[in-house]
C-alpha cells in the first residue's frame, strides 16, 4: 500500500503539471501592435533629427 502512494504523489503531479501547461498555453485574445508600432515610428523620427541636424 505505501509503494501505491508513493506512485500516486508523480502522477497526481503530472496531472497537475499538464492541466498547468494546458492552461498557460491557451490561446489569448490578438492584441494589435499598434501602440508599440507607433513608439517606434516615433523613436525612429526623434532620432532622425538628431543625427541629420548636427
Amino acid at each position: 500500500m505505501g509503494a501505491l502512494a508513493w506512485l500516486l504523489i508523480p502522477v497526481v503531479a503530472g496531472i497537475a503539471a499538464g492541466l498547468w501547461g494546458s492552461w498557460a498555453n491557451r490561446t489569448r485574445r490578438i492584441r494589435s501592435d499598434g501602440p508599440e508600432l507607433d513608439g517606434y515610428a516615433r523613436f525612429r523620427e526623434a532620432m532622425e533629427r538628431s543625427t541629420s541636424g548636427t
